[in-house]
């Protein structure tokens, strides 16, 4: 019996689109996702005008990039769970005895979650145009990439801490929602930071997410050479490096 050599990009597109199959048989579950992100933007954004005394259209183009950062933030950080459930049905134990390479499995999990990601920044800035904001196509292009770097990366993350807690499910949320809320919170994605506490801004100059939300920034008002750009996909992909080796050395691991 023959054993044909696998691809690895073969075998992560082909988990890519096994993925994909049941949001693309239930569309549901990604229309129940948007409201999250359009319940802030209706919210945060009218206090932000109000308080900013700038016009919508400038406030709009501050506020937006970080919302969309914040869609791939909770997005990719609950990925851990659809692994969590695998785990659970016994589907994961049979994707391990597939003649695949264990990080196709990882790197496709996480890159599903990019197609989400897609269509509701396509709908944010859809629903915000009206009301001023405006779209660089090249630079939201390049943002969507920057988002897809550090998705992979902090997806891997996830699938890492769903693979430590397989037993005990508490431990993935608890973990989850106390790295997820500090990192949304230090990164200037809904409120600046420029006026708060010292200590606040250096521990923003550590979190990686804060350069992610200045690139998104700066590429969506279309200033694609701008070093905060260089910067952001500096953090990205210094965590993708991260993430993957840690997530590829558990799923390595996984039994």
């Amino acid at each position: 019996m023959t054993i044909t050599p696998t691809s690895p990009v073969r075998d992560t597109a082909n988990v890519l689109v096994r993925e994909l199959r049941p949001v693309v048989r239930d569309p549901f579950s990604l229309i129940f996702s948007l409201l999250q992100p359009l319940v802030f933007l209706g919210l945060f954004g009218p206090l932000l005008v109000a308080s900013s005394g700038q016009p919508a259209s400038e406030t709009l183009q501050w506020f937006v990039p970080g919302i969309l950062v914040m869609i791939a933030l909770f997005g990719t950080g609950t990925t851990g769970s659809n692994l969590l459930f695998e785990m659970q049905t016994g589907s994961h134990e049979r994707t391990l005895v597939a003649p695949i390479a264990r990080s196709s499995l990882l790197i496709g999990r996480a890159l599903k979650e990019m197609a989400p990601i897609i269509v509701q920044a396509g709908v944010i800035a859809l629903v915000t145009i009206p009301f001023g904001f405006s779209v660089n196509p090249a630079g939201m292009l390049i943002g969507l990439v920057l988002l897809a770097v550090f998705g992979l990366g902090f997806g891997s993350l996830s699938y890492a801490l769903a693979l430590a807690s397989r037993n005990r499910d508490w431990m993935f949320w608890a973990v989850q929602q106390a790295t997820v809320f500090p990192l949304m919170i230090l990164s200037g994605m809904l409120l600046p930071l420029e006026g708060g506490p010292a200590w606040m801004q250096v521990a923003a100059a550590f979190n990686p997410l804060s350069y992610v939300v200045t690139a998104e920034r700066a590429l969506f008002a279309g200033d694609l050479s701008s070093p905060a750009v260089l910067w952001g996909f500096v953090a990205a992909i210094v965590l993708a490096a991260i993430g993957l080796a840690v997530g590829i050395r558990s799923m390595k691991k996984s039994r």
